[in-house]
């Protein structure tokens, strides 16, 4: 600690660290210029660096280096329960490998405050229009996953250092939004900025309240919270001005469904971005979380905002105490958060997008970033048209139609204009369809507070837009399953189904197995979509429906003025909603005195917790990097939903027959997230994606055939993909996958990177990664080689015959051989740039993941003490 940079913070009785005299000290004037990004990080390196680096670290921010590692300190870890639980799983089994080898277990345990929020593991499978839906989708949540959750309860008990929020409260993000994230923490008597870092790529949401968090692996996530320093190098700060406002009738969603286009066409991927300008200054923070939260979706790491009057407005609404409110504005103006002292702020590279260009939109199918206006999507056209017939399902048919996803329901215009518009079709005499699966599932009990407080939760429930859950799930996959009936009918005339979501993802296969794709839209465009039943529909122009007096009623004959929905959102959302939420939910729990065992007691005929196996067996041999065969060749913008979906698990599937030989009824199967605690089960979820694309596989034409499909090496044999992961352990055969741009994707990521290390992959091989896939394989011991500029598996002919080498010294970004080995006896080498980023993480790959080196350190730690 740098006490000499600590300082009274004016008005309070607390001190601050004065990062501003540490940078200006090395060079006279040089804080003027730091985006918002660099002065917190600045921060945390004066308040926890070593006193002995700390110019060298400061100097690297004022120079803008990005040639050396220096480190940060998050705050906070938070969790979902599915990767949060995962790894809590790992730590338990972390806990036995050091009490095997004479350590204690209970000294292993989180030393960075960690919340954990269990909202990933809902199915919807009673819809919207059952008034009895949420008590009853809560009791098959319970049934299902009790395993889990005991395991969970487990861990509450038993680490120190962990918070449990239980299920059926809320999503996570906007749970951190509202409550969780004080924006300035008060700790022995230090104010500083609130930082953390999450398992879900989509913690930057709270980035709209100018706070730094980001979202890691599970992997990552265990590193911090075990005390380490997560180790970065600066990156990329871009600069986004925005400018104008949105026009009339546009929401949020359709904003930042505009701006994930835009910039996913500029590039940012691991980049941070700093939104300011006179369009950002006058966005709601409902607004901003909205974009903030889709950082994954255009791609960079966070999408921050600077603190400023609608913070402190936000902060108030959402019923933070006076004194909290009090020392955000205190410690912003007095450390140069607040967003007048950015005005001098330099960004090497600026962009600027217009908010007034915005236009009403959807996104897909597929991809988030696949904006189409809704004026135009029934002109574009979708493949697969089979002929509509009087009394049956239309091929384009609506089977899904969720208002779910923190990404919209924590911006209350959105949702009181969800629940207007329906009022509005009500009294038109507008149904929604039958076939139609509607739910409402928000990330928050305040959603319906407010809802019930405007009179608007009885008109989205005539419509069947009741609510399901507080829970994360048609998003995540969870969507539950469909009425028999409707499913016979999809499968026997092979329809063009589809989901229509008020998401964040909608990657193929990954809403409901019979949604062949999905479109991302504003929540009151969830609601129209159900109620005109398909995609193939001009919501714009076509007729919805036609009221009782027999006129027509299109979409702007319902749709809610911005002055409406304005004075609603005034009079009905109110601070002691969120009080009446969140001061319950975070009352400290009574301690019963019962003693709890440091060892968890695994169940032994669980498919859902299971002691984790990384101390053992192969992975805790060496990794030759020699003689690997492709386990797959792969295209660009291979997801993490390809490499481990998270969806309902099919009967079918490698995963669901072996569910079904350890016992369980078809029905409980579950979705793939929920087994991520068992590795048994888990395993078989590595490349199960049904629409994954194996360039090994192909039909007579020479077309790739699709599905979770491999070719087993040096036979030829074309089998199920778990099939070819079984062969290749038995032989003890290391694989390499060698892959596209983009690698990476998406969620699921800890499974994404664990299912191929378990399956023997000791290298992926692609022209580029996403940032949390890259450091995830890296924490499970799996190489990340990167193919330079003009050169990938289309370029050297790969077929999938070859064996592959890796020769070099594995240092940070070296360049190292691919030593490719040609059936006919040919020899080709290709230069590879070594994606281990960091002298931290050569460290890791070489101890062969996370895991493996805490262990190390801490058997050394305890030997030395």
């Amino acid at each position: 600690m740098n006490t000499q940079y600590r300082k009274p913070l004016p008005g309070t009785t607390l001190d601050y660290f004065d990062a501003r005299a540490a940078v200006d000290a090395i060079q006279n004037g040089a804080w003027a210029g730091l985006p918002y990004t660099s002065r917190v990080l600045a921060e945390n390196l004066v308040r926890r660096c070593d006193p002995a680096t700390l110019n060298a670290s400061l100097g690297q921010l004022i120079e803008r280096r990005r040639d050396l590692d220096f480190p940060w300190f998050p705050a906070r870890v938070v969790c979902h329960d599915i990767l949060g639980q995962t790894a809590l799983v790992d730590l338990a089994g972390l806990r036995d490998a050091i009490a095997l080898q004479g350590g204690d277990p209970a000294l292993v345990n989180p030393v960075v405050p960690t919340q954990l929020v269990v909202d990933h593991s809902l199915a919807v499978e009673c819809g919207g229009f059952d008034p009895e839906a949420f008590t009853k989708n809560r009791a098959i949540e319970d049934r299902r996953n009790e395993d889990r959750f005991h395991f969970i309860d487990w861990t509450k008990k038993a680490f120190k250092n962990v918070d449990v929020i239980p299920p059926g409260n809320g999503i996570l993000h906007q749970i951190n939004l509202e409550r969780m994230s004080p924006v300035i923490q008060a700790q022995d008597g230090v104010a500083f900025p609130d930082t953390l870092v999450g398992t879900d790529s989509h913690t930057p949401m709270v980035d709209a309240l100018g706070v730094i968090a980001i979202g890691v692996g599970g992997l990552e996530a265990e590193s911090v919270m075990l005390g380490r320093a997560s180790w970065m190098r600066l990156p990329d700060i871009i600069g986004v001005e925005l400018t104008g406002k949105p026009g009339p009738g546009i929401t949020a969603t359709d904003t930042v469904l505009a701006l994930t286009q835009f910039l996913r066409q500029q590039k940012v991927v691991s980049s941070y971005l700093e939104f300011y300008g006179e369009g950002a200054a006058h966005l709601t923070l409902g607004d901003r979380a909205t974009i903030s939260n889709m950082a994954p979706e255009y791609g960079s790491t966070a999408a921050m905002f600077y603190i400023d009057e609608q913070t402190i407005k936000y902060l108030r609404l959402t019923g933070r105490e006076e004194e909290t409110v009090n020392l955000v504005e205190t410690y912003a103006k007095q450390a140069g958060l607040w967003a007048d002292a950015l005005a001098t702020a330099r960004y090497e590279r600026v962009l600027t997008f217009d908010l007034s260009s915005v236009v009403r939109n959807i996104a897909g199918p597929s991809n988030p970033h696949s904006r189409v206006p809704t004026s135009e999507l029934a002109a574009r056209g979708i493949s697969g048209v089979v002929e509509n017939e009087p009394g049956l399902m239309p091929d384009g048919a609506c089977i899904i139609a969720a208002i779910t996803s923190c990404t919209n329901t924590n911006n209350p215009r959105n949702m009181i204009a969800a629940g207007l518009l329906a009022r509005n079709a009500n009294a038109r005499g507008l149904t929604r369809k039958p076939w139609v699966k509607s739910s409402l599932a928000p990330g928050s009990k305040t959603v319906t507070l407010y809802l019930e407080a405007a009179g608007l939760m009885p008109e989205l429930e005539q419509l069947g837009f009741g609510v399901v859950a507080y829970a994360c799930t048609s998003c995540n996959g969870m969507s539950g399953a469909l009425d028999p009936v409707i499913q016979q009918e999809v499968i026997a005339r092979d329809l063009y189904a589809t989901a229509v979501l008020s998401g964040n993802r909608n990657f193929d296969g990954r809403i409901h197995p019979y949604a062949k794709q999905a479109f991302l839209a504003s929540p009151p465009l969830v609601v129209a979509y159900a109620i005109a039943g398909t995609i193939r529909f001009d919501i714009e122009k076509d007729v919805l429906g036609v009221d009782a007096a027999g006129c027509p009623v299109k979409l702007a004959d319902i749709w809610p003025s911005d002055a409406e929905i304005d004075a609603v959102v005034a009079a009905s959302v109110k601070p002691e909603q969120f009080r009446k939420v969140y001061i319950p939910m975070f009352a400290r729990e009574v301690d019963d005195g019962a003693a709890v065992s440091p060892l968890y007691d695994w169940r032994p005929q669980t498919t859902y917790i299971r002691r984790p196996p990384y101390w053992e067996g192969a992975l805790a041999g060496a990794r030759s990097l020699t003689g690997m065969r492709p386990l797959a060749l792969l295209g660009d913008n291979i997801t993490t939903d390809h490499l481990s979906p998270s969806n309902a698990i099919m009967a079918d599937s490698a995963a669901g027959e072996y569910l079904a030989k350890m016992g369980l009824p078809e029905e409980d199967f579950n979705s793939y997230a929920t087994h991520r605690g068992d590795h048994l089960t888990a395993q078989r979820a590595t490349f199960a994606n049904p629409t994954l694309k194996n360039e090994m596989v192909r039909g007579a034409d020479g077309k790739v055939i699709a599905g979770s499909l491999a070719r087993v090496e040096p036979e030829g044999t074309v089998t199920r993909m778990w099939e070819a992961i079984e062969t290749y352990m038995e032989r003890k055969q290391p694989l390499i996958v060698v892959a596209g741009a983009d690698y990476g994707q998406g969620s699921s990521r800890d499974w994404a990177a664990k299912g191929v290390r378990l399956a023997g992959v000791e290298a992926i091989a692609a022209e580029g990664f996403e940032r949390i896939h890259r450091t995830n394989l890296v924490g499970m011991g799996v190489l990340p080689l990167e193919f330079t500029p003009g050169v990938n598996r289309l370029t050297l002919a790969l077929d999938g015959t070859e064996t592959y080498d890796v020769v070099g010294e594995r240092t940070p970004r070296a360049m190292l051989t691919l030593v490719i080995h040609r059936r006919n006896g040919e020899r080709v080498e290709t230069p590879v740039i070594c994606r281990l980023d960091t002298q931290e993480e050569v460290s890791i790959y070489e101890a062969g993941g996370v895991l493996q080196r805490f262990a190390q350190d801490f058997l050394q730690q305890h030997k030395t003490a």
